[in-house]
Protein backbone atom coordinates (compact mmCIF):
# COMPACT_ATOMS: atom_id res chain seq x y z
CA UNK A 1 0.00 0.00 0.00
CA UNK A 2 1.33 3.78 -0.77
CA UNK A 3 0.33 6.58 1.57
CA UNK A 4 1.00 9.66 -0.88
CA UNK A 5 0.44 11.95 2.26
CA UNK A 6 2.82 10.05 4.50
CA UNK A 7 5.28 10.23 1.72
CA UNK A 8 4.94 13.94 1.32
CA UNK A 9 5.20 14.48 4.97
CA UNK A 10 8.61 12.54 5.02
CA UNK A 11 10.12 13.91 2.17
CA UNK A 12 9.11 17.51 3.95
CA UNK A 13 11.13 16.43 7.43
CA UNK A 14 13.74 14.75 5.06
CA UNK A 15 14.58 18.14 3.02
CA UNK A 16 14.44 20.73 6.29
CA UNK A 17 17.85 18.77 6.75
CA UNK A 18 19.10 21.58 4.24
CA UNK A 19 19.26 25.36 3.65
CA UNK A 20 16.39 26.12 2.34
CA UNK A 21 18.26 29.77 1.57
CA UNK A 22 20.19 27.83 -1.03
CA UNK A 23 18.95 28.68 -3.94
CA UNK A 24 19.57 25.44 -5.26
CA UNK A 25 17.88 23.64 -2.61
CA UNK A 26 15.06 25.23 -3.59
CA UNK A 27 14.96 24.56 -6.83
CA UNK A 28 15.39 21.11 -6.61
CA UNK A 29 12.41 20.93 -4.35
CA UNK A 30 9.86 22.83 -6.49
CA UNK A 31 11.45 21.10 -9.55
CA UNK A 32 10.53 17.45 -7.68
CA UNK A 33 6.91 18.43 -6.22
CA UNK A 34 5.92 19.24 -9.61
CA UNK A 35 7.40 16.30 -11.14
CA UNK A 36 5.61 14.22 -8.97
CA UNK A 37 2.08 16.02 -10.21
CA UNK A 38 3.00 15.21 -13.60
CA UNK A 39 3.94 11.67 -13.11
CA UNK A 40 0.48 11.48 -11.68
CA UNK A 41 -1.18 13.18 -14.44
CA UNK A 42 0.86 11.09 -17.32
CA UNK A 43 0.14 8.35 -15.27
CA UNK A 44 -3.80 8.77 -15.28
CA UNK A 45 -3.80 10.31 -18.60
CA UNK A 46 -2.38 6.91 -19.93
CA UNK A 47 -5.08 5.10 -17.98
CA UNK A 48 -3.25 3.27 -15.99
CA UNK A 49 -4.71 1.55 -12.49
CA UNK A 50 -5.14 3.57 -8.78
CA UNK A 51 -2.15 1.84 -7.88
CA UNK A 52 0.24 2.68 -10.53
CA UNK A 53 -0.66 5.75 -10.58
CA UNK A 54 0.20 6.40 -6.59
CA UNK A 55 3.39 4.72 -7.89
CA UNK A 56 3.95 6.83 -10.75
CA UNK A 57 3.59 9.89 -7.94
CA UNK A 58 6.28 8.41 -5.64
CA UNK A 59 8.51 8.06 -7.50
CA UNK A 60 8.67 11.39 -8.98
CA UNK A 61 8.63 12.29 -5.31
CA UNK A 62 11.42 10.02 -4.90
CA UNK A 63 13.50 10.78 -8.27
CA UNK A 64 15.71 13.19 -7.22
CA UNK A 65 16.40 12.60 -3.75
CA UNK A 66 20.37 12.16 -4.24
CA UNK A 67 20.22 15.92 -5.79
CA UNK A 68 20.43 17.54 -2.21
CA UNK A 69 23.24 15.41 -0.78
CA UNK A 70 25.34 16.21 -4.21
CA UNK A 71 24.82 20.00 -3.70
CA UNK A 72 25.73 19.33 -0.34
CA UNK A 73 28.46 17.60 -1.31
CA UNK A 74 29.90 19.74 -4.17
CA UNK A 75 27.27 22.46 -4.99
CA UNK A 76 26.68 21.22 -8.23
CA UNK A 77 24.13 19.30 -10.32
CA UNK A 78 26.52 18.44 -13.01
CA UNK A 79 27.10 14.70 -12.05
CA UNK A 80 30.36 14.87 -14.28
CA UNK A 81 31.55 16.82 -12.00
CA UNK A 82 30.60 15.16 -8.66
CA UNK A 83 28.18 11.97 -8.60
CA UNK A 84 25.64 10.18 -10.57
CA UNK A 85 22.61 12.08 -8.88
CA UNK A 86 20.37 8.92 -9.82
CA UNK A 87 22.73 6.60 -8.49
CA UNK A 88 23.37 8.31 -5.29
CA UNK A 89 20.01 8.59 -4.91
CA UNK A 90 19.50 4.79 -5.05
CA UNK A 91 22.29 4.33 -2.66
CA UNK A 92 20.14 6.81 0.03
CA UNK A 93 17.25 4.87 -0.25
CA UNK A 94 17.76 1.07 -0.61
CA UNK A 95 21.39 1.07 0.77
CA UNK A 96 21.17 3.44 3.42
CA UNK A 97 17.09 2.05 4.21
CA UNK A 98 15.90 5.55 3.63
CA UNK A 99 13.06 4.42 1.84
CA UNK A 100 10.79 2.38 4.57
CA UNK A 101 10.08 6.56 5.63
CA UNK A 102 8.44 6.72 2.62
CA UNK A 103 6.71 3.50 2.06
CA UNK A 104 6.30 0.83 4.80
CA UNK A 105 5.63 -1.66 2.18
CA UNK A 106 8.59 -3.56 0.31
CA UNK A 107 6.70 -4.89 -2.66
CA UNK A 108 7.74 -1.68 -5.41
CA UNK A 109 11.24 -1.38 -4.12
CA UNK A 110 12.61 -2.54 -7.27
CA UNK A 111 10.87 -0.93 -9.77
CA UNK A 112 11.05 2.43 -7.72
CA UNK A 113 14.85 2.15 -7.50
CA UNK A 114 14.77 0.83 -11.40
CA UNK A 115 13.06 3.81 -12.18
CA UNK A 116 15.72 6.39 -10.28
CA UNK A 117 18.13 4.24 -11.55
CA UNK A 118 17.08 4.81 -15.39
CA UNK A 119 15.55 8.36 -14.76
CA UNK A 120 18.90 10.42 -15.88
CA UNK A 121 20.01 8.10 -17.85
CA UNK A 122 21.09 8.49 -21.36
CA UNK A 123 18.84 5.26 -22.58
CA UNK A 124 16.66 2.98 -20.50
CA UNK A 125 18.32 -0.12 -19.47
CA UNK A 126 17.43 -3.33 -21.36
CA UNK A 127 15.90 -6.39 -20.26
CA UNK A 128 13.48 -4.48 -17.71
CA UNK A 129 9.94 -6.20 -16.87
CA UNK A 130 7.23 -4.60 -18.66
CA UNK A 131 5.98 -2.77 -15.01
CA UNK A 132 9.68 -1.47 -14.33
CA UNK A 133 9.84 -0.30 -18.46
CA UNK A 134 6.75 1.50 -18.11
CA UNK A 135 7.75 3.38 -14.81
CA UNK A 136 10.64 4.05 -16.03
CA UNK A 137 9.20 5.72 -19.23
CA UNK A 138 6.52 7.89 -16.83
CA UNK A 139 9.52 9.31 -14.49
CA UNK A 140 11.69 10.30 -17.35
CA UNK A 141 8.97 12.31 -19.43
CA UNK A 142 7.77 14.04 -16.39
CA UNK A 143 11.49 14.57 -15.27
CA UNK A 144 11.82 16.33 -19.11
CA UNK A 145 9.13 18.17 -19.12
CA UNK A 146 9.63 20.13 -15.78
CA UNK A 147 13.06 20.52 -16.77
CA UNK A 148 12.29 22.46 -19.95
CA UNK A 149 9.99 24.63 -17.53
CA UNK A 150 13.58 24.92 -14.88
CA UNK A 151 15.40 26.09 -18.00
CA UNK A 152 12.79 29.13 -18.84
CA UNK A 153 12.38 30.61 -15.14
CA UNK A 154 16.08 29.95 -13.73
CA UNK A 155 18.68 32.24 -14.74
CA UNK A 156 21.55 30.57 -16.84
CA UNK A 157 24.38 30.33 -14.20
CA UNK A 158 21.87 27.94 -12.27
CA UNK A 159 21.29 26.21 -15.21
CA UNK A 160 23.94 25.80 -17.49
CA UNK A 161 26.97 27.53 -14.95
CA UNK A 162 27.52 30.33 -17.24
CA UNK A 163 26.45 33.94 -16.14
CA UNK A 164 27.18 35.02 -19.75
CA UNK A 165 25.92 32.22 -22.28
CA UNK A 166 26.48 35.08 -25.19
CA UNK A 167 30.19 34.15 -25.37
CA UNK A 168 29.38 30.57 -25.75
CA UNK A 169 30.31 28.28 -29.05
CA UNK A 170 28.16 25.62 -29.55
CA UNK A 171 30.78 22.65 -31.12
CA UNK A 172 29.75 21.09 -34.69
CA UNK A 173 29.61 17.75 -33.73
CA UNK A 174 27.21 17.98 -31.09
CA UNK A 175 25.16 19.75 -33.58
CA UNK A 176 25.63 17.30 -35.90
CA UNK A 177 24.08 14.48 -32.98
CA UNK A 178 21.47 16.75 -32.59
CA UNK A 179 20.17 17.57 -36.63
CA UNK A 180 20.22 13.51 -37.01
CA UNK A 181 18.53 13.04 -34.27
CA UNK A 182 21.17 10.76 -32.70
CA UNK A 183 21.26 10.63 -28.80
CA UNK A 184 23.74 13.24 -27.72
CA UNK A 185 27.16 12.43 -26.28
CA UNK A 186 27.16 14.10 -23.01
CA UNK A 187 31.18 13.42 -22.77
CA UNK A 188 31.87 15.52 -26.33
CA UNK A 189 29.90 18.78 -24.69
CA UNK A 190 32.22 21.33 -24.66
CA UNK A 191 30.65 24.66 -23.58
CA UNK A 192 27.14 25.62 -21.78
CA UNK A 193 25.83 26.23 -25.65
CA UNK A 194 26.20 22.85 -26.47
CA UNK A 195 24.35 21.38 -22.64
CA UNK A 196 21.39 23.62 -24.44
CA UNK A 197 21.66 22.09 -27.81
CA UNK A 198 21.18 18.67 -25.68
CA UNK A 199 17.93 19.91 -23.89
CA UNK A 200 16.72 20.58 -27.18
CA UNK A 201 17.41 16.87 -27.97
CA UNK A 202 15.02 16.04 -25.26
CA UNK A 203 12.43 16.01 -27.63
CA UNK A 204 13.61 13.04 -29.26
CA UNK A 205 13.23 10.85 -26.58
CA UNK A 206 9.78 11.33 -24.63
CA UNK A 207 7.62 7.79 -24.20
CA UNK A 208 3.89 9.72 -24.35
CA UNK A 209 2.28 12.61 -26.13
CA UNK A 210 1.58 13.60 -22.44
CA UNK A 211 4.58 15.87 -22.14
CA UNK A 212 5.15 17.03 -25.45
CA UNK A 213 1.59 18.55 -25.52
CA UNK A 214 2.46 19.94 -22.68
CA UNK A 215 5.62 21.99 -23.95
CA UNK A 216 3.67 23.30 -27.07
CA UNK A 217 1.04 24.50 -24.52
CA UNK A 218 3.29 26.17 -22.61
CA UNK A 219 5.58 27.23 -25.45
CA UNK A 220 8.96 26.21 -23.48
CA UNK A 221 11.14 25.48 -26.21
CA UNK A 222 9.91 29.27 -27.94
CA UNK A 223 10.55 30.29 -24.27
CA UNK A 224 13.77 28.91 -24.48
CA UNK A 225 15.29 29.69 -27.75
CA UNK A 226 14.03 33.79 -26.88
CA UNK A 227 16.09 33.54 -23.86
CA UNK A 228 19.71 34.01 -25.13
CA UNK A 229 21.92 35.56 -27.86
CA UNK A 230 24.93 34.70 -29.19
CA UNK A 231 27.86 36.81 -30.28
CA UNK A 232 29.31 33.82 -32.52
CA UNK A 233 27.09 33.88 -35.44
CA UNK A 234 27.99 30.68 -36.74
CA UNK A 235 26.30 29.47 -33.06
CA UNK A 236 23.50 32.15 -33.16
CA UNK A 237 22.38 29.73 -36.32
CA UNK A 238 23.18 26.73 -35.07
CA UNK A 239 20.85 27.31 -32.40
CA UNK A 240 18.03 28.73 -34.48
CA UNK A 241 18.12 25.44 -36.69
CA UNK A 242 18.35 23.38 -33.46
CA UNK A 243 15.32 25.34 -32.43
CA UNK A 244 13.29 24.71 -35.36
CA UNK A 245 13.91 21.45 -36.09
CA UNK A 246 12.73 20.34 -32.22
CA UNK A 247 9.83 22.59 -32.68
CA UNK A 248 8.59 20.92 -36.18
CA UNK A 249 9.07 17.27 -34.46
CA UNK A 250 6.96 18.51 -31.78
CA UNK A 251 4.49 19.49 -33.96
CA UNK A 252 4.49 16.05 -36.01
CA UNK A 253 3.45 14.14 -32.50
CA UNK A 254 1.14 16.08 -31.28
CA UNK A 255 -1.54 16.94 -34.17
Amino acid sequence: MINIEKANAEFNKYVRNYDPQNPKIKLKINHIKRVEVISKDLATKIGLSKEDIELAEIIGLLHDIGRFEQIRLYNTFADKKSVNHGELGVKILFEDGLIRNFIEDNQYDNIIKIAIKNHNKSKIDNELTEKELLHSKIIRDSDKTDIFNVLNIEDAEACYETKDMSKEIASPEIYREFMEEHKIDYKNRKSSADILISHFAYVFDYNFEYGLEILNEKQYLDKLYKKFKFDDKQTEKMITEVYKKAKEFIEKCVK
